[in-house]
């Protein structure tokens, strides 16, 4: 690649790992947030499922966005909006206020991260040149998210609103980088239609009910379960309805037929919804439990940061040796040996760590062949929605797999050492159901995974 290609990749990285941070920094200061704000075990996880439930609900259309509208233009615009309600939620003083901020940070990424991907895929021919770009950028991604923990942890012993406000600081240097660097884009032709606005708004709708279901569960009666858990069924099965029928849908539904793509969507569900749930009861669990503070949790966790080692430079090879599915599948062995390891609930760091450093192994041989997997063998002017659909995948898995652990938790009557155990059941049941899909992908001939543009 030429040293433009590099600057431009390291735009593009920067971005996505402002996204891992920002995420991961939350996280660790959700017991500072509570303590604060008040906010109960229910409440606590809407801080990061409304950012990612609006980033999951609107990314397709910010997909199809950076392919009609220009790819530059979407992500240094939502860059901007990204910004400054970053800047809000540093601000709230209310909880609503908190969460209102992050859906809008939301949607902010739901539109820049799409485009950003599709400027890779787009200006990197496909095959090895695309794959390692898309390595690299999968390992900064987990490396933001893997040091967004010790950084969270520090900035939190301060205060816990410069986890909202060092985000700020990072996208205006990533502003400046990208009006530089990123070329402008060419002029395209003129698309007949719009966009497809019902379908983001009954996806997101969709996923929100769902979400809302699984959190609420514990705390009301069985009929407002069932009724919660129909409207969000109907809600998707309009999206469903709504895609066949319009002429510009937000998911060519036909796109779907790519089987390696089905797969890859369903295990990015389950490793980040596994994932993120285990970071949540392991927050929970040092700081509430066994008084850790915020910093010594971030320290503890940041060793599965080895990720962000592991994507750019181990992964390329053993993809290039066993291929992607092999590598993924491998990921998922380690991720549940991971989450089995932590059963036991040890209280010293080194009981600890081998769950970190397998957890860490895993997610960086998992999380990059997932990326790969999921855009490759689509047309050039469907990258941007391939992306988008991979990035919904990533974000409802998380809010779902966060909503389970949640409703889990608030099903106790206390948090105790079994409630956190069984807690972890999610995770490891998530992990486990990865290491199924990935199995399976082992069975199907290449030549079946070429349906993407029937």
């Amino acid at each position: 690649m030429t040293g433009r290609a590099w600057a431009v990749l390291f735009v593009l990285c920067g971005a996505i790992f402002l996204e891992g941070i920002d995420v991961s920094m939350m996280g660790v200061a959700m017991p500072s947030i509570r303590a604060e704000l008040g906010l109960s075990t229910g409440e606590l996880q809407w801080i990061v499922s409304a950012y990612a439930l609006s980033y999951g609900g609107f990314v397709l259309l910010g997909g199809r966005a950076a392919d009609l509208l220009g790819r530059r233009r979407m992500f240094v615009g939502w860059l901007v909006v990204f910004l400054l309600f970053s800047g809000l939620g540093g601000f709230a003083t209310e909880g609503w206020v908190l969460i209102l901020a992050r859906f809008v940070t939301g949607i902010a990424a739901a539109f820049m991260t799409p485009a950003g991907l599709s400027i890779i895929t787009t200006t990197y021919p496909e095959g090895p040149q695309r794959n390692k770009a898309l390595l690299v950028y999968a390992g900064t991604a987990a490396g933001g998210f893997s040091l967004g923990m010790v950084t969270g942890g520090l900035l939190t012993t301060i205060d816990w609103r410069w986890v909202f406000f060092a985000p700020v600081l990072i996208s205006a240097v990533i502003l400046a980088a990208a009006i530089t660097l990123i070329p402008r884009d060419s002029e395209r032709p003129k698309t007949t239609g719009g966009f497809d606005l019902p379908g983001a708004f009954t996806l997101t709708g969709a996923m929100l009910l769902l979400v809302a279901t699984v959190v609420r569960a514990p705390d009301v009666a069985v009929l407002q379960t069932l009724l919660t858990a129909a409207a969000g069924t109907a809600l998707l099965a309009a999206f469903i309805a709504i895609e066949r029928r319009t002429s510009t849908p937000l998911i060519r539904l036909g796109l779907l037929r790519n089987s390696s793509l089905v797969r890859a969507n369903l295990g990015a569900i389950l490793l980040v919804g596994g994932f993120v749930g285990f970071q949540f009861i392991t927050v929970l669990y040092l700081q509430e439990l066994r008084g850790w503070s915020e910093w010594k949790t971030g320290l503890a966790l940041m060793v599965i940061g080895i990720d962000s080692v592991l994507a750019p430079t181990l992964t390329p090879w053993l993809v290039n040796r066993f291929g992607n599915q092999r590598v993924v599948l491998g990921g998922f062995i380690l991720a549940v040996a991971a989450y089995l390891a932590f059963l036991p609930l040890g209280t010293t760091f080194a009981a600890m760590l081998p769950t970190f450093l397998l957890l860490g192994l895993g997610f960086a041989l998992a999380y990059g062949p997932l990326t790969i997997a999921a855009t490759d063998r689509v047309a050039e002017d469907e990258q941007g929605l391939a992306s988008g659909v991979l990035t919904t995948s990533f974000q409802f898995g998380a809010a779902l797999g966060l909503a389970v652990v949640a409703a889990v938790l608030a099903a106790a009557d206390e948090l105790t050492i079994d409630a956190f155990r069984n807690g972890l059941l999610v995770p490891l049941i998530a992990a486990v159901a990865g290491v199924a899909v990935a199995a399976g992908g082992l069975r199907v001939p290449v030549r079946n995974q070429m349906a993407a543009q029937g």
